[in-house]
């Protein structure tokens, strides 16, 4: 039972991983007030809409949550949906995330994401995934 679980134990933590980022990006899209909301209750945020319409980065980072997480979830370009990511979910977690003791569960929640995301940079995908079947993660991976 054991051994049959860890054939598949991979491709469990890309799908349940991938679902945050997808449910995000979903979040981000079609309640952009409410994000709107949270970053502009930031120092960070502010100065941010001082330069960029806030509601365009909004949406630009929930339409990136979502091709990423969709990406992540069926394993196509495994180590570039990552790495796109990381590159979204860090700056949201420096501006969100690191306002006081009301954000350190949030703040957490956003490391362990991260530490996923960098497995999956590191590693690809190897279990039922578009990569395997195309040999893209082989070919077009990003470089470490």
């Amino acid at each position: 039972m054991i051994s049959h679980f860890r054939n598949y134990s991979e491709f469990i933590f890309r799908v349940m991983l991938s679902l945050i980022f997808i449910v995000a990006g979903a979040n981000h899209v079609i309640v952009t007030s409410a994000i709107k909301k949270r970053l502009l209750n930031t120092d960070t945020g502010n100065w941010l809409a001082s330069y960029l319409p806030v509601e365009l980065l909004i949406s630009l980072a929930g339409v990136g949550l979502c091709i990423g997480g969709l990406a992540l979830l069926v394993g196509f370009r495994t180590k570039w949906a990552a790495l796109g990511l990381l590159g979204i979910i860090i700056p949201i977690t420096l501006v969100i995330q690191t306002q006081g003791l009301h954000t350190i569960g949030p703040l957490f929640k956003n490391v362990g994401l991260t530490g996923g995301l960098i497995y999956f940079w590191a590693n690809g995908s190897t279990q039922l995934a578009l990569d395997t079947n195309t040999h893209l993660s082989q070919t077009t991976s990003p470089q470490t």
